[in-house]
């Protein structure tokens, strides 16, 4: 079995490429990668496209991706949150693009770009803004919309404890988008504050098995996104 650990964030993060597709895990602070976030920020890759259910709070993590100009695109459930001042912006300004998807159609579109569905139909959005342009078709009476499976380049995850091999357990909806993204990606790669070797998990608790995942760093004292805002503290 190959040993997935890299040393830092700056080296699992390195050979993303101008013009990626980035699918992010968490549900605002809970499941949110920061330092892999951050570690892309110092990294200098842009014109990325993203896929997670918001746009990040303050200017830190993905909020703080967005202010530096280095997503043209984004693909989320809610785009505007309590504390989301920099995606408005960058949004009314015509430089990033949003497709708005429905949550639970946006966690399917991922479920099924990861099993190779291509495409679903859903009740959800007919008869809304955002059915325009979608094709309709009717089941038993109700009409559906076609919706299409989505995958990435790359897949951003946090797990609460990984091995070596690849194997992720979560810190409760810390959960959240992470399981599937991590299907849905050609690369994933994971942080974790704790990497223990191979056969230290029980396997019955393993929630992504390690065949999904890529790359793992250890990152022993994640950060906060809440604590960060509340600091004021601005990324880079």
């Amino acid at each position: 079995m190959i040993d997935k650990r890299l040393p830092s964030a700056a080296e699992a993060v390195a050979d993303i490429a101008d013009g990626s597709s980035i699918m992010i895990g968490g549900f605002g602070e809970a499941g949110s990668p920061i330092e892999l976030i951050h570690a892309l920020i110092d990294q200098g890759a842009s014109d990325l496209t993203v896929i997670s259910n918001n746009t990040g709070s303050g200017q830190v993590g993905l909020a703080a991706l967005l202010k530096e100009r280095r997503v043209t695109k984004v693909i989320c459930s809610f785009p505007k949150t309590l504390n989301s001042t920099v995606f408005p912006e960058l949004y009314r300004e015509g430089f990033t693009e949003l497709e708005l998807v429905p949550q639970g159609t946006l966690a399917e579109r991922i479920r099924a770009g990861g099993a190779g569905v291509p495409a679903f139909y859903t009740p959800t959005a007919v008869g809304t803004p955002l059915a325009e342009g979608k094709e309709p078709r009717e089941f038993n009476g109700r009409e559906y919309l076609l919706e299409y499976g989505l995958t990435a380049d790359y897949a951003l995850i946090k797990g609460t404890v990984a091995d070596a091999h690849g194997n992720v357990l979560y810190n409760k909806t810390a959960r959240n988008f992470a399981p599937v993204m991590a299907t849905a990606a050609e690369i994933t790669i994971v942080q974790a504050a704790r990497v223990i070797e191979p056969g230290d998990i029980d396997p019955e608790t393993i929630v992504t098995p390690g065949i999904f995942v890529d790359r793992v760093v250890q990152i022993a004292e994640p950060v906060h996104e809440s604590e960060l805002i509340a600091e004021g503290v601005s990324y880079p």
